[in-house]
């Protein structure tokens, strides 16, 4: 275990499509696989045992049996830290029961994701990344451990296995553990290709295996970031200005100094903290201080601002996403032809743990306690507040108690260093459920124009999507974009044969002060979401029934086109009666390199929308570990479906007006529809799985409300919407 990890509760790298280079290194009593970037100083082993380059250890494997893999995707209830160890323990030749699990130290350089680049966990896209790297690093390990036991036994290597975490002899039944041939696996030159696995092959993939992480959060053991303690550590409860963009005029402090337990009272522009020896205190703290805010340019900002913002901007020329054809001479010719115009609503994340950071500020250094999707961006942005090299920074990296892509973003923990900066003991800042929803990195409010034109049979020929909202990822990680926001315009195309399509992209950012992030699958969720409740439009413009329609024009797509069916059959499609007030609505999801099929079956009674219950078909490829892709649909369907029924954000007056579960609702027990969810065998590469049924249920459900009532929404949350 590394010395800046606080615990082992239980990594990747940017890599060439071309080149996967597998070094190993002697460190203690231990044979370490770590990977090495091409361009950099690349591992030599001399006579010595001696390591030439920074190791970037993904696997260890001791003398005393112990086997560790340090994981860089994080762990946030999408379960990596068993899916990612299960892909190095199927090369490897080990059980699960075998091996630990790290979390990774902030490291650009060799943790960045194989896929971004950057040390971040997030897009769908952990399984993808990880597939053929990391199952690269249980393969060369395990080769490695061959070759030493054949020269120790002085046979060829093909006579040797490896089986359970040990090496046989087939010729002579000789076995030796992994443990006893860490010394000779370190003389040996590291291998530059390797043999992985065919899925006939596989033991591990494919079969369900036990989270790694339940025991700890079942007993209670688990440290999440609001867990930590640490000596001498005081506690802050913060309030930032309420008005996006607003700042700190003035502070009275002396009732809240009367305060047993209370310490301090720190300030900034944006905000205050109340330092206590504990949550308790400082809370009371924190509303006995009498503040005066500057509310700034936005306090007159609202929902309806925003939107007639948006309306304006729709009417600009943007950038093109999507050019096949040419859609504006096939609109002027058109005999026939479709609109609509839809909303998506801005959207908090409100993830189960609260926003909160611990720091412990130096004069030459700073360690930080926190559960982040982005270890080495915490890293980066708290040494440029504090005025320190990146290396002087520690992140210790926790559990997350819920990420959603709110903790790609870092704004909360460097507010965090502006206050403990102040002081010379570590300092836990904690948000309140009030100050984490109304000081969020929201999902951008968008407006979208869709259009088709319709051949006689009533299905288009051409397909028009034109949007105009927030660039997350331009605002995020410019690095990563070659011109337009790919983020803004995914998935905006549609997966249906259609000859002609455009899809147009108008950049238009809300006030500063008001940050826009990414949320489970931004560019899924909004386009999808327009793009499937339209061709619902068109199938019953067209009198077809909605799954006949989409078949109809997903020919091309097999893989889609399978879910389509498989979900059908399963739900009952054709044979299902819908009593009077019920409907069942349909979606298909083309997203991170899988496929899924969703059908809603919903009642309504008045604005009340009761979904009964949800069938699910996916096919994500090689599904590792089924029961985590089967947990993660039921965990991204319920996410959606809290959105499509209840949730938005509403500012009035500058501020936000939603402040905690009560008027942020998330969905209620009882209001949890049944749920099937049916995996499509498959060989092919995984594809990601963390958003696909997230962006699956609004147009999904939203299309089920239709069947049952005949009014089309274009917005949401439903109950909203159907008030409307």
């Amino acid at each position: 275990m590394r010395s800046h990890d606080t615990q082992s509760p239980l990594g990747n790298v940017k890599l060439s499509r071309r080149q996967f280079l597998v070094s190993s290194a002697a460190i203690g009593a231990s044979l370490v696989i770590g990977f090495s970037l091409p361009g950099q100083l690349i591992n030599k082993v001399n006579a010595s045992g001696q390591n030439h380059f920074s190791p970037n250890a993904y696997l260890s494997i001791g003398k005393d049996g112990s086997i560790a893999i340090v994981v860089a995707l994080v762990e946030m209830g999408q379960g990596t830290y068993t899916s990612i160890p299960m892909m190095i323990a199927e090369e490897l030749e080990v059980d699960m029961s075998q091996i630990s699990v790290e979390h990774a130290p902030a490291d650009e350089i060799n943790f960045g994701h194989p896929l971004f680049g950057k040390q971040v966990t997030g897009g769908s896209a952990s399984i993808m990344g990880a597939w053929a790297k990391l199952r690269q690093v249980g393969a060369t390990a395990r080769e490695m451990l061959k070759t030493a036991a054949a020269k120790e036994w002085g046979v060829d290597v093909g006579l040797v296995v490896a089986e359970k975490g040990s090496v046989r002899n087939t010729q002579n039944g000789k076995v030796l553990k992994y443990a006893e041939l860490v010394d000779a696996a370190n003389t040996i030159p590291v291998p530059t290709e390797v043999k992985l696995k065919v899925p006939s092959e596989f033991k591990l993939i494919g079969t369900s295996a036990a989270r790694v992480d339940t025991p700890s959060k079942t007993n209670g053991s688990a440290t999440f970031g609001i867990d930590v303690k640490l000596p001498g550590m005081k506690v802050a409860a913060v309030a930032l200005c309420p008005v996006i963009g607003g700042t700190l005029q003035s502070v009275d402090s002396v009732a809240a100094m009367k305060i047993a337990g209370v310490r301090q009272v720190l300030q900034t522009d944006e905000g205050i903290a109340v330092v206590a020896d504990h949550y308790g205190a400082a809370k009371k703290g924190l509303a006995a201080v009498k503040v005066t805010w500057q509310e700034g340019a936005n306090a007159t900002f609202s929902n309806d601002v925003w939107l007639n913002q948006l309306k304006k901007a729709i009417q600009q020329k943007g950038q093109v996403g999507t050019n096949q054809g040419d859609f504006a001479s096939s609109w002027a010719q058109a005999g026939t032809k479709h609109q609509a115009s839809y909303e998506t609503p801005p959207m908090a994340h409100a993830t189960m743990e609260p926003l909160n950071a611990t720091l412990h500020v130096r004069k030459d250094g700073c360690d930080v306690w926190l559960g982040t999707q982005a270890q080495a961006r915490v890293q980066s942005f708290v040494a440029k507040e504090l005025g320190l090299p990146p290396e002087s920074v520690v992140v210790h990296n926790h559990l997350l108690g819920g990420g959603f892509g709110r903790k790609l973003d870092v704004d909360y923990v460097v507010s965090a260093a502006k206050f403990a900066k102040q002081v010379n003991y570590p300092l836990k800042v904690v948000w309140s459920r009030e100050e984490d929803i109304q000081h969020d990195a929201y999902r951008p409010y968008f407006l979208n124009e869709v259009s088709a034109v319709i051949d006689s049979k009533g299905y288009p020929t051409a397909f028009g999507h034109k949007i105009a909202g927030s660039a997350v990822i331009t605002r995020y990680e410019p690095a990563w974009l070659s011109g337009i926001d790919f983020d803004a315009v995914g998935e905006a195309e549609s997966p249906y044969d259609i000859a002609t399509k455009h899809v147009e992209y108008v950049r238009d950012e809300p006030p500063a002060g008001l940050l826009t992030g990414n949320w489970r699958g931004v560019g899924t969720t909004h386009n999808s979401y327009v793009t499937e409740c339209f061709f619902d439009e068109l199938a019953h413009k067209a009198g077809i029934d909605p799954v006949q329609y989409r078949a109809q024009l997903l020919k091309t797509n097999p893989r889609l086109l399978a879910t389509l069916h498989l979900a059908a059959e399963k739900f009952g499609w054709d044979k299902t009666a819908m009593p009077k007030g019920t409907g069942a609505g349909v979606s298909v999801i083309r997203s991170w390199g899988s496929f899924a099929t969703l059908i809603s079956e919903v009642t309504v009674s008045g604005s009340v929308v009761k979904v009964n219950r949800m069938v699910c078909a996916v096919d994500c490829g090689v599904a590792v570990n089924p029961d985590g892709v089967i947990a993660q649909v039921q965990g991204g369907l319920i996410f959606g479906l809290s959105a499509a029924l209840h949730g938005t954000i509403t500012f009035q007056n500058g501020r936000v007006t939603q402040s905690n579960f009560h008027d942020y609702q998330m969905v209620r027990m009882n209001e949890a529809p049944k749920i099937e969810v049916f995996i499509i065998p498959s060989t092919e590469n995984p594809g990601g799985m963390g958003e696909v049924s997230t962006a699956a249920v609004a147009p999904s459900v939203l299309n089920a409300v239709f069947a049952a009532t005949g009014k089309r929404l274009r917005s949401y949350p439903v109950t909203a919407a159907l008030l409307v």
